[in-house]
C-alpha cells in the first residue's frame, strides 16, 4: 500500500513540476490523483495547501506562475513542499512492523493509546522531537492502562522507568522474578530500552525547553525511538492479554 502511495505522490510531484515549468497538463489524471490522495486523512494533512485548493492544473498555474519567476525556483519549491510526505511514506514502507504494532494497539479500548501511536507514526519522518515525545507517551500510557486494569496503584506523576518497573512486576517480566540467566538478560535488556527511551525523551523531545547547548535529534533517532516504543508496547500488551486468559 505504501509503495502505491509513494508512486502516486511522485506522479503528482512530477505532474506539478511539468506544469510549473512550461510542460503540458492532464487535468483528468491530476483530478484522479488529487481525489485518491485527499481521501487518505493522514496523507491529506501533509499535502501542500495549494493541492487542496487547486482543483484544476490551470488553477495551480495561476498560483505558481506569479509566485516565482524562474523554473529553478519553482522546482525547488515543489520539492520542499512534497518531499516531507514522500519521506514519511518511504520510512513507513521500510518498517513492516508498523502494521503488527497497529493491530495490537487497536485491540485495546483506549483512544489515548491509539492516538499516541498514530502521532508517533505521523511525526516520525518529519518531526523528530514530536515523534520522540509521542513514543514516550505511548509506552507510558500502555503501562498505566495495564496497571489500572490490574488494580495496581501508582503515583500518577511517576516517570516512565518507575511505571515500567511496576508493570513488568505485574506481568512477571521483571529480571528479579526469574532465575534463568537467559531470561534475566533479555528482560534486563527490555528494562534498559525503556530507561533509554525515557532519557531520550528528556534530552531530545519537544517536551522541554532547550538552552544554547540543546541538540536536535535526526529522523533516524525518531525512527529508533518510535520502533522501540512500539515493540515494547506490543510486548507488554500481548503479555497482559495472555495473562488474562
Amino acid at each position: 500500500m505504501h509503495d502505491q502511495l509513494i508512486i502516486k505522490v511522485e506522479s503528482l510531484k512530477n505532474m506539478l513540476i511539468a506544469r510549473a515549468t512550461g510542460g503540458g497538463s492532464n487535468d483528468i489524471e491530476y483530478n484522479e490523483l488529487r481525489r485518491e490522495l485527499t481521501a487518505h486523512s493522514r496523507i491529506s494533512k501533509m499535502l501542500p495547501r495549494f493541492v487542496l485548493s487547486c482543483r484544476e492544473l490551470s488553477e495551480f498555474w495561476g498560483f505558481i506562475q506569479p509566485k516565482f519567476g524562474t523554473y529553478v525556483e519553482r522546482r525547488e519549491y515543489l520539492r520542499k513542499e512534497l518531499d516531507p510526505l514522500l519521506t514519511m511514506l518511504e520510512t513507513e514502507s521500510r518498517t513492516p512492523s508498523d502494521a503488527a504494532i497497529t493491530a495490537t494497539v487497536q485491540t485495546i479500548s483506549s483512544s489515548y493509546i491509539q492516538d499516541a501511536w498514530q502521532k508517533a507514526l505521523d511525526r516520525r519522518a518529519t518531526d523528530a522531537e514530536g515523534a520522540i515525545t509521542a513514543a514516550r507517551t505511548l509506552l507510558e500510557s500502555v503501562c498505566k492502562h495495564i496497571l489500572n486494569a490490574a488494580g495496581t496503584t501508582y503515583d500518577d506523576t511517576a516517570d516512565l522507568p518507575k511505571l515500567y518497573t511496576l508493570t513488568a512486576t505485574q506481568l512477571y517480566l521483571s529480571p528479579s522474578q526469574h532465575t534463568e540467566q537467559l531470561f534475566k538478560q533479555i528482560l534486563g535488556g527490555c528494562q534498559s530500552v525503556v530507561q533509554g527511551l525515557g532519557a531520550m525523551r528528556n534530552r531530545h523531545s519537544d517536551a522541554h525547553g532547550k538552552g544554547l547547548s540543546g541538540t536536535t535529534p535526526a529522523s533516524r533517532h525518531a525512527e529508533l525511538a518510535v520502533n522501540l516504543s512500539g515493540t515494547m508496547a506490543t510486548f507488554l500488551l500481548q503479555t497482559w492479554q495472555v495473562n488474562r486468559k
